[in-house]
């Protein structure tokens, strides 16, 4: 390895440790969200057996939120530690898709610089690295699959691959397209490893088959379209995808002309089927056909390539060799990437940009509302978690009076003497926030209340105080 070797690491290593220290700076800025919130009542139970019991009503398989039930018991049950464990996982995962990376290069010295910036510094694992669900342990548990079955270590990667379907359900897709893909290359030992592998979260899927096959699994993921392949790839390359991509291809275009650069070709068949991206391939082309009839197919989900994505991409990123001039615009150009990366990038998860993760805002209701009873909301069971996690963090000062849903408002309004006050609040992406507060709002006033919004400088959150006499209002 060359000095100017050895300093292109250590700057690449510098830049990525910019990009983990500032998602840990940001663990804790953004309120939980509904999806980390369901993770608080899932996984924050007194004992497994009722964290069990809980999801065999679930979409996703038990091994992330057994994990962090244990978790929580060893280091505390907060959003701090909720998240702390999938910065870990980030942090553990993207060391094992480098090391992947410099093993198929073969001791290329610019590979390991490329998988750094892509591991650690790209929206996609960013995105999820501090972020209370089961992606960043998936894309860990996959790279060590790949790692294993690329030497050739059936029960290692089995062990791995098993895990990786015990978390997420993609997971177990991968591992059955690895089945057939390393099945019809005649690797019997790893085909039988991926067969194998599949039968805890096959297990898990007859277990919790009530509900897996019901009509509300799922119910949120829509039909393949134009907008699944734009939202993935922002995903990957930050805002403005398909822009970014019609640059790419002129600045290679321009490279190939006057910057000395050759023709970017694909790595050879054996490092495609070595890093994992052959069957993950097959795995995207079978969820999306499947997905015509019964959906499956979500932008998010698709962080499961990462582990195979990642170690290609920095082969093809760091082959081409450049005349001065050229080397100086693609430097220029990945400079100019790492910017995008940094700034929006770090958008949702930092709220001084205005960020919010995924259009929820609990915590500013749960601090907002602290301190008062006769509380309503369509989304009850979150609102009672937040206030379970901001209490936990020491930031309401009292145990809190439980939020009321729609039926224990009915219930309360039936039931005199009326209260003089009633706050029903909600979060959420405007719209379907609005028209699911509303039957709330209606139920009160027909019976007299006049409410007014308490909540105008919220972006994503509506906080409503009713009451009988309008003219007591200040």
């Amino acid at each position: 390895m060359t000095v100017r070797g050895w300093s292109w690491i250590t700057l690449a290593l510098l830049i990525s440790a910019a990009f983990a220290l500032r998602t840990l700076w940001l663990i804790d800025a953004t309120a939980l969200w509904s999806d980390e919130l369901y993770s608080v009542g899932k996984s924050f139970q007194p004992s497994l057996a009722e964290l069990w019991s809980m999801l065999r009503q679930d979409t996703h398989p038990p091994l992330y939120y057994t994990l962090l039930w244990g978790w929580g018991h060893l280091v505390g049950q907060n959003p701090v530690s909720l998240r702390l464990l999938s910065w870990l996982a980030y942090l553990v995962g993207g060391g094992v898709m480098v090391a992947q990376s410099l093993v198929l290069a073969k001791g290329g010295r610019r590979v390991g610089p490329m998988a750094l910036l892509l591991a650690f510094c790209s929206p996609y694992p960013v995105r999820f690295a501090i972020e209370g669900k089961s992606y960043a342990l998936l894309v860990l548990l996959v790279a060590l699959a790949w790692w294993w079955r690329r030497a050739q270590r059936p029960a290692l990667y089995g062990i791995a691959a098993a895990l990786a379907g015990l978390t997420h359900f993609y997971g177990l897709f991968l591992v059955l397209a690895a089945a057939v893909w390393d099945g019809l290359q005649s690797r019997r030992w790893l085909a039988l490893a991926s067969v194998m592998a599949a039968l805890p979260a096959l297990a898990w899927i007859g277990y919790a088959s009530d509900y897996l096959f019901s009509s509300r699994s799922g119910s949120w993921i829509g039909s393949p379209d134009f907008a699944l392949l734009e939202e993935t790839l922002a995903r990957g390359l930050g805002l403005w995808p398909l822009p970014k991509l019609a640059i790419f291809i002129l600045l290679i275009w321009g490279l190939r002309r006057w910057g000395g650069m050759a023709a970017l070709r694909w790595p050879r068949r054996d490092v495609l089927d070595s890093s994992g991206l052959i069957p993950s391939g097959l795995m995207v082309i079978g969820v999306v056909l499947v997905s015509f009839i019964k959906p499956l197919a979500f932008s998010r989900y698709f962080v499961v390539l990462l582990p195979a994505m990642v170690p290609v991409l920095a082969l093809m990123i760091s082959r081409p060799s450049f005349n001065r001039s050229g080397f100086k615009v693609a430097l220029a150009a990945l400079l100019v990437l790492l910017l995008s990366w940094w700034g929006p990038g770090f958008a949702e998860l930092n709220p001084a940009a205005g960020g919010g993760r995924e259009q929820d805002q609990f915590r500013l209701i749960s601090q907002r509302t602290s301190g008062l009873a006769e509380r309503y909301s369509p989304r009850a069971r979150l609102l009672n978690l937040s206030d379970r996690m901001e209490l936990a963090m020491g930031r309401i000062p009292a145990d809190p009076v439980p939020w009321g849903d729609r039926d224990e408002l009915r219930l309360r309004l039936a039931t005199p003497p009326l209260p003089q006050d009633l706050w029903l609040a909600s979060s959420g992406p405007l719209p379907a926030l609005n028209r699911k507060l509303q039957p709330l709002q209606q139920q009160v006033e027909l019976l007299g209340f006049t409410c007014l919004d308490r909540s105008t400088d919220l972006s994503h959150a509506r906080l409503l105080q009713c009451r009988f006499d309008a003219k007591d209002l200040p």
